[in-house]
Parts: structure tokens; C-alpha cells; sequence
């Protein structure tokens, strides 16, 4: 058989259904992740196409350049798709979930993974910062819609925001446990190094480079003479190309990459809100970003099939995933935004729709590749067993939760007007 034929053929009609699915998917109780992972499975149990290189524990290396290139594309077309200028009040919620709810979260799960996993300190450490940041990726179907598109309620601007926002706030943590893991193996201290560089150079660096550049770009992108302004091409590539400027000169600088992507993308749409470019910049990085999930997400389906990675699936896996999806993140969230004026049943959306995903292997890929963690297959094995709980629970349950949210907001504003506090949505564009 030619199997390089098969592959494209396959490949072909994957990458089809992936652009076809999402508009009929849109109305039934399941996801784009859940199709995908499928996939993966039958690929692997049929004799067509066997793929046998997919498991994370033998390809830590290729998990963690394919993550992390999603990631960084999934955040710049996150940053571009908020219409609501960032600032204290308008970003309430999301700093709450920030800084309140993420610790909570990254504390809960490292006592889990030490008291119940039998982990060490920095192995629950690294697996409380892998599962505490919202994923980007996977969390498309709660976010925001496209630029200028009115679809910016307090629930889709919240998970938006904080998916940007703590993939990049999360990797402090991933760092510290890195340095205790070094620490505990030479014997040398580590607080203080990491505290001024992982903390304060790298977040101050990746804010700073993220934040220049985008202003840089927006200005070389809108504000040049016509001719000259790259607005002008409506090329949506360019995309691609800011994301990657701005993560690797931040890389570079040795700062948190991350961050300055999506601070870059707030930044550029900062410099002027109500161009039509920003649709063709965002599309561009949303199916770029869909095309690379895809594939990571068949491979996923294949390592499950091959069975190597739930080989060390245990009860006490099972019941650490639960309490993360089902009582963690839920009650982190709802602490972290008591005293807030949204609603109730908003409120809960928000806690709940804490999506684990793609991101979450990211980090520990790249952590396993600084030092030696102790319980490697077990981070692994949780990790997996979260995500693809995550991706089942939330996948099944996102179509009717939100529906019944707009129903009600749709409602509420006829009766009352727009929600306390939520800035009137930007009009459409007239170019």
C-alpha cells in the first residue's frame, strides 16, 4: 500500500471536516476536540494508517514545539478578538481569576498530587501549575466571537481574557518547580534567582516587549500613509508574523513569551479598535490554529488507543481529575468572584467552564526537559486523564449552557436594557 497517498487522503478529508464541522456541531452537544480525538482513535485501531509515535512520554520534545507553537497562535487571536479596552474596571473579572482564583487553583492541586498521587513537592507543584491556567485553545467555543462582532458578554469576555492572560501568569510556578527540583538534586538555593528572574524580569519583560511591539506594529499597520500602512494588503498572515516577532524577541530577552503574545495582540487593537483588518488577522490565526489543534488532537485520540499513556491509570487519577474539573476550578472561581455585581448563573458559568487543554502539556513537556520530576508518568497520566475529561464534560455541556445564557441575557436586555457594569458593544465597522 502507498501509504504517503493514504496519509494525504486522509489528512485531506480530516482538514475538510474540520472546517465543516464546527457549523453543524454548533447546534448539537458535542465539540471539535471530541471529533478529533475520535479520530485518532479509530486511526490507530484500523490497518489504514497505525500511528505509533504519538505518545508525549517518548516525544516530550515534538509535544512541546507542536503545543506551544498552538498555544502562541491561540493567544495572539484571543488578544485580537477583544473589543473592550483593557483597564481596572473593565477587566474586573479577569483580574479576579487571575490572581485570586489561579493560586487557589495551583495550591488545591499540588495538595491533591502530593497527598493523594504521592507526588514530591515540585512534581505537585509542576502538575498544580500545568491544570490551573484556562486553555486558550480548547476554550474557543466560550470566548468571545470575532472582532467588532457584539458577541462580548461578561461570561465569553471573562474565559477570553483569562485564557490570555494566565498561560503566561502560570509559568512563574512551572519555574519554581524546575528550582526545586535543581535545588533538591545539587543541594544550591533557589529562592532568591527565582524570584527576581522568573518572577520579576520575566513578567516585567514579557508585559513590557509584549506591549511595545504590538503599539509598534499597531501604528506601522493602521497609521503610516496609505500606501505604505500594512492594513492596506489585508493580507491575514501578518498575523503569524507578529505572533512569532513578538514571542521570539521575548524569548530572546528571556522573558515569558506567552504573555507578550497576548499583550502584544491587546496592544495592536489598542491602536485602533474598528479597522476591518482585525477580522482578517484573527481568521487567519483561528484557522491556523484549528488546522494545528486537529492534528494534535489526533494524536492525543492515538495515544489513548495505544494504551501506553492510561497504562498507569489509577483510581486515584480518576479522583484527583474529578475533583480538579468538578470541585476546584468551580469553587476557586466562585471565591474569587464573590462580591462581584454579575449574576449568579453567570457567575457559575464562568467557574465552571475552566477548560484544561493543550497548554497543560505544554508545561509539562517543557518542565521534564529542565529537570528530573520524580512521578513523570504520573504527571503525565493526570494530565491526560484531566484534559480529556475536560474536553468530554465541557464539550457536551457548552452548546446548551451558553445558549441558555444568551436566552436569558437576550431577555433580561429587552426588559432592562444592557447589564450593569458591561460597556456598550463597538458598532460595526463602515469601510
Amino acid at each position: 500500500m502507498e501509504w504517503y497517498a493514504v496519509f494525504l487522503a486522509i489528512f485531506g478529508a480530516i482538514v475538510l471536516l474540520t472546517a465543516w464541522l464546527p457549523l453543524w456541531l454548533k447546534e448539537l452537544p458535542l465539540s471539535l476536540p471530541m471529533f478529533c480525538i475520535g479520530t485518532g482513535v479509530l486511526l490507530t485501531w484500523s490497518p489504514l494508517l497505525p500511528i505509533d509515535w504519538a505518545n508525549p512520554l517518548e516525544n516530550r520534545y515534538i509535544t512541546e514545539r507542536m503545543t506551544e507553537f498552538v498555544v502562541i497562535v491561540s493567544l495572539m487571536g484571543a488578544g485580537l478578538k477583544l473589543d473592550r479596552p483593557i483597564g481596572w474596571r473593565n477587566w474586573g473579572m479577569t483580574w479576579r481569576l487571575l490572581f485570586i482564583a489561579m493560586p487557589i487553583t495551583i495550591a488545591g492541586v499540588a495538595l491533591l498530587g502530593w497527598a493523594v498521587l504521592g507526588l514530591g513537592i515540585a512534581a505537585a507543584l509542576l502538575l498544580g501549575a500545568a491544570l490551573a491556567p484556562t486553555d486558550p485553545v480548547l476554550a474557543s467555543d466560550v470566548q468571545v466571537g470575532p472582532p467588532q462582532s457584539g458577541e462580548e458578554d461578561e461570561v465569553r469576555f471573562a474565559l477570553t481574557s483569562e485564557a490570555g492572560l494566565n498561560d503566561g501568569a502560570a509559568f512563574p510556578f512551572v519555574y519554581l518547580a524546575i528550582a526545586i527540583a535543581l535545588s533538591q538534586a545539587s543541594g544550591e538555593p533557589f529562592f532568591a534567582n527565582w524570584l527576581l528572574v522568573d518572577v520579576i524580569w520575566k513578567v516585567s519583560a514579557g508585559l513590557a516587549i509584549g506591549w511595545i511591539g504590538g503599539w509598534v506594529m499597531g501604528h506601522l499597520t493602521f497609521r503610516l500613509p496609505n500606501r505604505a500602512a500594512l492594513a492596506r494588503s489585508n493580507d491575514g498572515f501578518a498575523a503569524l508574523g507578529i505572533t512569532c516577532l513578538a514571542y521570539g524577541t521575548t524569548e530572546l530577552a528571556n522573558g515569558y513569551g506567552f504573555l507578550a503574545v497576548f499583550v502584544a495582540a491587546v496592544a495592536f487593537r489598542a491602536v485602533e479598535r474598528r479597522h476591518r483588518y482585525h477580522r482578517n488577522l484573527h481568521s487567519f490565526a483561528e484557522q491556523i490554529e484549528r488546522l494545528v489543534m486537529m492534528v494534535l488532537l489526533v494524536c492525543f485520540g492515538a495515544a489513548i488507543a495505544e494504551g501506553t499513556i492510561f497504562g498507569g491509570l489509577s483510581w486515584p487519577v480518576v479522583f484527583v481529575a474529578a475533583l480538579v474539573l468538578l470541585v476546584l476550578r468551580p469553587l476557586s472561581g466562585w471565591i474569587s468572584l464573590a462580591g462581584h455585581p454579575a449574576p449568579y448563573h453567570e457567575k457559575l458559568a464562568i467557574s465552571f467552564f475552566g477548560i484544561r487543554g493543550l497548554g497543560s502539556f505544554y508545561y509539562v513537556a517543557y518542565a521534564l526537559g529542565q529537570a528530573e520530576f520524580d512521578g513523570a508518568q504520573v504527571i503525565w497520566v493526570t494530565v491526560c486523564c484531566v484534559v480529556l475529561v475536560s474536553i468530554v464534560i465541557h464539550g457536551i455541556a457548552v452548546t446548551p449552557i451558553m445558549k441558555r445564557l444568551d436566552r436569558y441575557r437576550t431577555s433580561m436586555r429587552s426588559a432592562t436594557g444592557p447589564p450593569r457594569g458591561q460597556p456598550p458593544a463597538i458598532q460595526r465597522p463602515r469601510h
